[in-house]
């Protein structure tokens, strides 16, 4: 018995340098947003170059760290990925302030163009809840943009409203990701998917949890988003 839990103990040290080793895969980066202002991120690299990319925008009150699994995740499946903060951890008094927050997104997408390992035409974005919006309205006018996953989105987040956004976004392909559990963001991605333009592609979990917590929760929802990725950024 004793060597049994002596190994077991070793197996599970194993596993756990493992996952240090992992989310350790990346490093933090500086990049400038459109005004001058300095922003952070962390960067997980695949060896596969040059290679698509995408950018991955947190939900409200929560950090790029949250993004660090999924990003390791992609960079096995030969994407690069890059995790972004969002500019506050909490909602500006002026909404007309909220609508200059998908600049840091652009901003992120116009680092990763640029960069010699990142194959041109196959960068997307994802995005949670508020990130979600973010990631919408970043894409809507940028050619860059060729694929985005948005999960637990809402048609309407403190007046930051995403209709028209995706309808400029047009037939570039669109994963909505979204808990039954969650009415809002269910009644918010079947509206999007309707009557679209252009491919939408609906997946659904049981699990009562919203944004970023819901792929923690559901991990086949975040092998679909790398699949969608894999298939829709070549």
């Amino acid at each position: 018995m004793t060597i049994r839990l002596r190994t077991l103990a070793l197996v599970s040290c194993a596993c756990l340098l493992l996952a240090v080793d992992a989310l350790a895969a990346g490093r933090a980066v500086t990049f400038r947003g459109e005004d001058g202002h300095a922003i952070g991120g962390y960067l997980v690299e695949t060896d596969a170059k040059p290679a698509p990319a995408v950018v991955l925008v947190p939900m409200l009150g929560r950090t790029k760290e949250d993004w660090q699994g999924v990003a390791q995740r992609l960079a096995d499946a030969h994407i690069t990925a890059l995790a972004i903060d969002l500019p506050k951890q909490y909602l500006p008094a002026d909404n007309s302030e909220l609508a200059l927050w998908p600049r840091d997104i652009q901003a992120a997408v116009a680092y990763l163009a640029a960069r010699a390992d990142v194959r041109a035409g196959a960068i997307g974005v994802a995005g949670a809840s508020l990130g979600a919006n973010l990631a919408a309205m970043a894409a809507a006018d940028n050619p860059l943009i060729r694929s985005v996953a948005l999960v637990s989105v809402s048609l309407d987040y403190r007046g930051l409203r995403i209709e028209g956004a995706m309808r400029q976004y047009g037939a570039r392909p669109a994963l909505l990701m979204a808990s039954l559990k969650d009415p809002y963001a269910a009644r918010s991605a079947r509206e999007l998917a309707k009557d679209a333009p252009g491919p939408r592609e609906t997946h659904w979990s049981d699990t009562a949890a919203h944004g970023s917590m819901l792929l923690s929760e559901q991990p086949d929802l975040v092998r679909a988003l790398i699949e969608w990725f894999q298939r829709t950024l070549g």
